[in-house]
């Protein structure tokens, strides 16, 4: 099949949707409390050095994705049972993440409609946009990543009258146990998570710079997002008020009025969320299929995104219970399952890719 190559300034932009997508209406770091935006700048640092590892990856083998690089670092037969491993755990992250906007959808607007209805249509739309390819979702989102900007701008602007800044004192009052705790959960959500992008880049408009470029910006960019967003929330809401909802940040919007023409802001960043949610189902749902494809040595994936994204819907409905059950294993399970995919088995292929790299160069100026 052809190879995908996206610029720039659609790989920014990717990620940077990806990023704030399904965590915009949530408070980041919220076990940190009044000190949840040192935990969120905490978490951005520690997710730096894993942008940084994906960008050597991709330097060190052009033109190849994370299952390829497997499959060069371990091996045909190890590699294989690593990439089943990795497309299970994928599957089910999107299934997760389709979960979360069926919940929201439900809880704030259509509660008198099945859950299940939301979530399809959502789903089968983003398969629509997984089919298309990652070149086409990177134009879409570059097209519209002036959206989360622009509301940003407003609600900053539009929250001060409602900001109490005793709400972030006192600064280290939470203990520095607390603060680490909150950005470790901002690190396994959602800053880590650029992971999946690592399996949908591959080519590049200019092979030594773009990955580092891409990620990093990408990477900083949706983290201030994220930063500034839960940093106004927890002004509005106070610390108290905010720990005891589920959606937060939304809930801190609804609460902010621009004269009459905006009235109801909270549709407005309901909106980035579900444009986020789009590239973030878009690229999951594409990186299982390319784990199948390369698990079954298939030419092509656009053939599979219809049946994953029907198993995908499925899977979605029956993942939890209800909003409680979601949100206790998201606190309480989500960082221990998904440290094992986004953080030690990249650490461990970029190990083991530096040192093929070094033997392989060695080798060369032997000859």
């Amino acid at each position: 099949m052809n190879k995908e190559v996206v610029s720039d300034k659609q790989g920014i932009s990717l990620i940077v949707l990806f990023i704030i997508g399904s965590s915009s209406v949530f408070i980041m770091g919220s076990e940190a409390k009044q000190d949840l935006w040192l935990a969120i700048i905490l978490a951005i640092f520690m997710a730096l050095p894993m942008a940084l590892i994906y960008s050597r990856l991709h330097s060190i083998f052009p033109d190849k994705d994370l299952y390829d690089i497997i499959e060069i670092c371990f091996g045909k037969f190890i590699g294989k049972i690593i990439i089943i491993i990795l497309t299970c755990f994928l599957f089910y992250w999107c299934s997760d993440v389709t979960n979360n906007y069926g919940n929201f959808i439900f809880s704030v607007s259509l509660k008198e409609t099945p859950m299940i209805i939301p979530m399809m249509f959502l789903l089968i739309l983003c398969g629509w946009g997984a089919k298309q390819g990652i070149e086409v979702l990177g134009r879409w989102s570059d097209f519209f990543l002036i959206i989360p900007v622009v509301v940003l701008f407003i609600l900053a602007i539009s929250a001060i009258s409602r900001m109490n800044i005793n709400n972030i004192f006192p600064i280290f009052g939470s203990g520095f146990s607390s603060i680490f705790e909150g950005a470790l959960n901002s690190l396994s959500f959602p800053f880590s998570q650029i992971l999946a992008f690592s399996i949908v880049f591959s080519c590049f408009n200019k092979e030594k710079q773009s990955p580092y470029k891409i990620y990093v910006t990408g990477l900083i960019v949706g983290g201030i997002i994220l930063f500034l967003v839960s940093l106004i929330s927890l002004l509005v809401l106070g610390v108290d008020s905010s720990g005891r909802r589920y959606y937060a940040a939304y809930t801190a919007v609804s609460l902010i009025n621009i004269g009459t023409l905006l009235n109801s802001i909270e549709v407005i960043i309901s909106t980035t969320f579900l444009l986020g949610g789009f590239i973030k189902i878009g690229v999951l749902l594409l990186c299982v299929c390319k784990g199948i494809m390369k698990i079954f040595n298939f030419s092509d994936y656009r053939f599979i995104i219809t049946p994953i994204t029907l198993l995908a819907i499925n899977l979605s409905f029956f993942q939890y219970e209800n909003v409680m059950h979601y949100y206790e294993f998201q606190t309480d399970i989500w960082l221990y399952f998904v440290s094992p995919f986004q953080v030690f088995l990249p650490i461990i292929i970029w190990l083991i890719a530096e040192i093929k790299n070094k033997n392989s160069k060695h080798e060369f100026k032997k000859r």
